[in-house]
């Protein structure tokens, strides 16, 4: 038989550490947008930013059900799904559609599954599948 207190006694441990961390982590987020609206901002924009992957995923969720009213997904969005349908930002922002085309983006209700997606580098085929521009933006690749 082989005892090993402390091998057991981490394995405890980690548990108990993991279930408080995924317990608190949305409440988590929510403090960090609340008291540092800056920091908070500057994560959301930096799609390179590596993030503990918990803390990521509540991150997406917060934005999908309306968190962080300052976020601007046309902003940090648009600009890397453009680069997915290869694109260039001058070019679509010449468009006469443009505006409409950043009300979308604005207004998405999965735009933290598109912020997730875009930081793991998520493609095209995958982006078609959740982005409201998607058949905009294939019918301007075609035009260039």
């Amino acid at each position: 038989m082989n005892h090993t207190p402390n091998a057991s006694r981490n394995s405890w441990w980690d548990r108990l550490c993991e279930r408080t961390y995924r317990a608190t982590t949305p409440r988590l987020v929510r403090e960090i947008e609340a008291e540092s609206p800056g920091a908070y901002s500057e994560m959301l924009q930096d799609l390179k930013m590596p993030l503990e992957p918990a803390f990521e995923r509540e991150v997406a969720r917060h934005l999908d059900r309306g968190g962080y009213r300052a976020f601007v997904p046309a902003d940090t969005l648009m600009p890397a799904m453009l680069q997915r349908f290869g694109l260039d930002k001058a070019t679509v922002a010449a468009h006469v559609s443009y505006p409409s085309l950043r009300g979308n983006c604005n207004a998405c209700p999965v735009a933290g599954y598109c912020w997730h997606a875009m930081r793991r580098d998520a493609d095209v085929d995958e982006c078609r599948a959740f982005c409201p521009n998607a058949a905009a933006f294939d019918r301007q690749a075609e035009l260039t």
